[in-house]
């Protein structure tokens, strides 16, 4: 594929799933400005490994997601709403010049496919998630619902229950990685119950922790 316009974020993008963003920085104006004038408007999305969002310099992971972008809206004078859709999974060959924004070329990865088999090891993988989600809520804010509805199509679906299990970044990259919709199912099943026994603890009580307020006498 041609040079491809890159957004590294804090965050990662699954195939199948929405991306809202709110864009204000010059460069990726600049960017979003360009893809514009393309008939099918699209820009990769990677998580950064290390670094900041704003201001480059930060460091890349190897492997996107493109997002195509569906819809774009002003946001006052100086940024623009952008939702956008999570397409297919590419390899970073070589990353460019940021002239203004980052590039690279890139190759796409080989698309996950479905076999019948993995039915019930994908019901399970959901319904961990949903009860999952469903405790954790009682505890923290979280991004998704545990009544979240996912797509009828299986891949897609993979992918999406992927998206709402409520891991970590780096978890959810060793995800994106995945080789095959096997390997993605148990991972998306092995990582939720590994995190279980944290996203569903009651936030600690500082005042309980310590035996007292900080500058108790208890404290000395």
């Amino acid at each position: 594929m041609d040079a491809a316009a890159m957004f590294p974020l804090g965050t990662v993008l699954f195939p199948h799933t929405p991306l809202l963003l709110r864009i204000f920085e010059p460069r990726y104006l600049t960017m979003l400005g360009r893809l514009l004038d393309d008939e099918e408007p699209q820009f990769g999305v990677v998580l950064i490994a290390r670094g900041r969002e704003a201001g480059g310099g930060e460091e890349r992971e190897g492997i996107a997601t493109m997002a195509r972008i569906v819809k774009v809206d002003p946001s006052g004078t100086d940024a623009l709403h952008v939702i956008a859709v999570g397409g297919e999974r590419v390899v970073v060959d070589r990353w460019l010049d940021d002239d203004p924004y980052p590039q690279a070329d890139a190759s796409p990865l080989p698309r996950l496919t479905w076999d019948e088999a993995l039915a019930p090891l994908r019901a399970e993988a959901e319904r961990t998630v949903r009860r999952v989600l469903t405790r954790a809520a009682e505890f923290r804010d979280l991004q998704w619902d545990a009544d979240t509805e996912l797509s009828d199509d299986p891949v897609e679906s993979a992918w999406q229950l992927a998206a709402i299990a409520p891991l970590g970044e780096f978890d959810r990259y060793t995800l994106l990685r995945s080789t095959t919709m096997g390997g993605l199912l148990r991972g998306i099943l092995d990582l939720t119950l590994d995190v279980e026994p944290v996203v569903t603890a009651p936030p600690i009580d500082i005042e309980d922790a310590f035996g007292g307020e900080p500058g108790d006498p208890r404290d000395d």
